[in-house]
């Protein structure tokens, strides 16, 4: 199980622009949670701007396709908080129907109106919680929080080069993730099918 929380993502950040860390991230002041200072405030919004931006691209661990929504008693869809994108089912084969979320409900922009009459399968790109990503997606959004830090912060460009190298390395490992988890096919095969692709050695055994 990955120890990376977002404090020690926080503490990554610091380090990159020589600060020291923290023990913690918020303190609670009269039975609420503050920041423990303005900087450690910026660096965490900056981690969950990034955080939201990479998840944002959609992959395959925050994708999710055939989700049905049901419509509730006034015939209105109500849309999940935690959705970044979203899209219909096969919506680029079957054209007859094309929705968009608006505030929490699903509009259907073919028939201007709000009201379904059977329930909607959509495809999801959902936003988790960072403890909830794989360790090599936190390290990732780390980097590239950093390179913002460092931009905004330091104003060394030697350090936002190097930082940016660092961040395509770590991006290249989180596309070969991608693509070993992703089980992609060319030939478009749906998900829930069995599909063995050629093997070369049955020529041989043949």
């Amino acid at each position: 199980m990955s120890t990376v929380t977002e404090l020690t993502s926080v503490n990554s950040i610091l380090g990159a622009i020589g600060q020291a860390p923290v023990s913690r991230i918020y303190d609670k002041v009269n039975g609420e949670l503050e920041y423990i200072n303005p900087e450690i405030s910026f660096i965490h919004n900056l981690l969950k701007e990034t955080d939201e931006d990479v998840q944002n691209e959609g992959w395959i661990f925050n994708t999710e396709w055939d989700y049905e929504l049901l419509p509730n008693k006034e015939g209105e869809i109500n849309v999940p908080p935690n959705v970044l994108r979203m899209d219909v089912s096969e919506g680029q084969v079957y054209r007859s129907t094309d929705v968009v979320r608006r505030g929490t409900r699903l509009y259907d922009k073919l028939n201007h109106t709000y009201k379904f009459t059977a329930p909607m399968c959509l495809d999801f790109t959902w936003k988790l919680d960072y403890e909830e990503l794989p360790s090599v997606f936190k390290r990732y959004i780390t980097l590239r929080a950093s390179g913002r830090a460092a931009t905004q912060m330091v104003a060394n460009p030697q350090l936002v080069q190097l930082l940016a190298t660092q961040e395509a390395q770590v991006r290249a490992a989180c596309l070969e993730y991608e693509c070993n988890q992703g089980d992609h096919t060319f030939f478009g095969t749906p998900p829930g099918v069995s599909y063995r692709s050629y093997q070369p050695y049955r020529t041989l055994a043949r």
